[in-house]
């Protein structure tokens, strides 16, 4: 970032970071007096901290996004889509699809689709070893639960290994179908595996989106050509980013609309945040003189 920045004629070092970045130091880099708005992701314990040291805060909070397919969706294009969207940086960008909620009827033709793409299935005793793996305080439905850091942002094929099992290095996403309750459904992981559960229809998977990206109201996902469940979910979700048949990354308008964005401060109430987010708008008044009126 800083050679782009001197490419680009700004100033030397305009990027700093602190190689073990700790509480203590964010307090004290937030208390600087020559520091004015603060720009703040990560967990809650950071996000309060910003909150409470009396200067204008936008914020980043978690997300667990739905990834919803219904019955009308083109399963061609959501399957290409979906591995598309959750295998880009390996599912660490907070947008990516982290969990996919498909009615039964279409369930076992997506999944067929998304191997097409790169997804590789897993059975029941290697869905066990993974989670086993990569979780590290199981979740459930209302509790979100903690990911094993060791694993985050690594390829589907290191985390393969890790249990025993060998994959092609082409491999984008480890596919495991889990049922509603299991704790890869309740958990953002920021990594390339991505549980499945089928539900009996549309209405169905769209409650259990609501319940499981925990009112974040961060991101979500729907495939579907019915406009009025795609309008229900979008109400329903009531979140800064709503994706309609297209991959996550869409949201940030790569393939889709609107700007790019690298904070989306839904704790704040900012949303899909800009330049303008971060600037102070001010008005100068002339009174008398210069007036035609």
């Amino acid at each position: 970032l800083n050679k782009a920045i001197i490419e680009a004629g700004g100033p030397v070092n305009l990027v700093t970071c602190i190689d073990v970045p700790t509480i203590e130091s964010a307090k004290e880099l937030m208390s600087h007096k020559k520091i004015a708005i603060l720009v703040v992701t990560g967990g809650p314990a950071v996000v309060n901290v910003a909150m409470n040291s009396g200067k204008k805060v936008i914020a980043a909070g978690p997300g667990n996004p739905p990834c919803v397919v219904d019955e009308t969706a083109d399963l061609v294009k959501s399957a290409k889509h979906i591995v598309n969207g959750a295998s880009f940086d390996n599912n660490l960008i907070c947008i990516c699809e982290k969990e996919i909620i498909v009615v039964a009827s279409v369930a076992d033709r997506l999944k067929e689709e998304m191997k097409k793409n790169g997804a590789y299935e897993l059975n029941e005793e290697q869905i066990k070893k993974v989670t086993e793996l990569v979780i590290s305080d199981p979740g459930g439905p209302g509790k979100e639960g903690a990911a094993n850091k060791k694993f985050v942002g690594q390829n589907a094929d290191v985390i393969a290994k890790a249990i025993g099992l060998t994959v092609p290095s082409t491999t984008r996403l480890l596919l495991c179908e889990v049922s509603r309750e299991h704790p890869l459904v309740w958990t953002e992981q920021l990594m390339p595996v991505m549980p499945l559960v089928r539900v009996n229809d549309v209405d169905a998977a769209i409650d259990l989106a609501v319940e499981c990206e925990h009112g974040f109201r961060h991101t979500a996902i729907m495939h579907s050509l019915n406009v009025a469940k795609l309008t229900k979910m979008a109400r329903a979700m009531n979140c800064s980013i709503f994706i309609k048949n297209g991959p996550s990354y869409a949201g940030l308008g790569c393939g889709g609309a609107g700007f790019s964005s690298f904070t989306i401060a839904s704790p704040t109430g900012d949303g899909v945040t800009r330049a303008r987010t971060f600037t102070r708008e001010r008005r100068c008044t002339l009174v008398d003189y210069f007036r035609i009126i």
